[in-house]
């Protein structure tokens, strides 16, 4: 068994002397493990770090074993990502986020968005929305998608303010003040938006705040709660950096 696909580093661990399992986020893959040799040496390790794209060949004698990696650097950003925290803690959530996923299920516009995010990950502008997008996304893909598009008591798609935490759908503002307090806020930047398309604005650190409520309650209900999992740490000190203001 053998194929090549263009790969972005998850993390990696080591095995042996001189060895480390690589995991990736492939486009046509999915989340996919593989040992490299001599994966610890000067040479790859720089190659090997969390948020590099590569280009990986891997080859198996059975398709259902680990395999071995083969790797060629594509484009290099960890220096970039360790001179910010919220990049940082931004890779990791990123990472853990990915994880959800079953291992070799492929989601190829999930790459496409990861590679977005991962690109604008030091800028404390762009990152924090594109997260809240990446993580309306996961949850998309994982059966727990929300709609968005259209508001739920009226099925008009015009002065959408809410999201109903029962349903996960839309709900206008005429529709929804009765019952106000018992809504989650729905900032314009993420009304019927798709996860790669550049955003239409620069949201404020509210309307991001709003959004990271948004997406952690839906999160919890379906993902952590659960599994009586916490929401993770770097999640939180990525929603702390990213929404605070100066």
């Amino acid at each position: 068994m053998q194929w090549t696909d263009d790969g972005l580093v998850l993390g990696l661990r080591r095995q042996g002397e001189t060895s480390v399992i690589l995991e990736l986020m492939t486009r046509d893959h999915g989340r996919h493990l593989g040992l490299v040799h001599g994966g610890r040496s000067r040479r790859m390790q720089p190659v090997l770090q969390p948020g590099n794209r590569v280009q990986a060949t891997w080859r198996a004698r059975l398709d259902e074993s680990l395999g071995a990696f083969a790797v060629e650097p594509i484009e290099s950003v960890a220096a970039r990502l360790m001179g910010s925290g919220l990049a940082l803690y931004g890779m990791s959530h990123l990472a853990g986020l990915l994880r959800l996923l079953p291992e070799r299920d492929p989601h190829p516009e999930l790459f496409e968005a990861a590679g977005l995010l991962v690109a604008h990950l030091h800028d404390p502008d762009i990152a924090p929305p594109l997260m809240v997008r990446f993580e309306l996304a996961i949850l998309a893909e994982l059966g727990f998608g929300l709609d968005l598009s259209a508001c739920a008591a009226t099925g008009g798609n015009d002065a959408l303010i809410y999201v109903s935490p029962r349903s996960g759908r839309a709900v206008s503002a005429s529709a929804g003040e009765p019952y106000r307090d018992k809504l989650l806020a729905l900032p314009d930047f993420l009304r019927d938006r798709a996860v790669g398309a550049p955003l239409p604005m620069t949201p404020d650190a509210r309307a991001v705040t709003e959004g990271f409520t948004l997406t952690g309650y839906f999160l919890d209900q379906h993902i952590w709660g659960p599994r009586a999992s916490p929401a993770p740490e770097e999640r939180a000190r990525f929603v702390a950096l990213g929404t605070r203001t100066v």
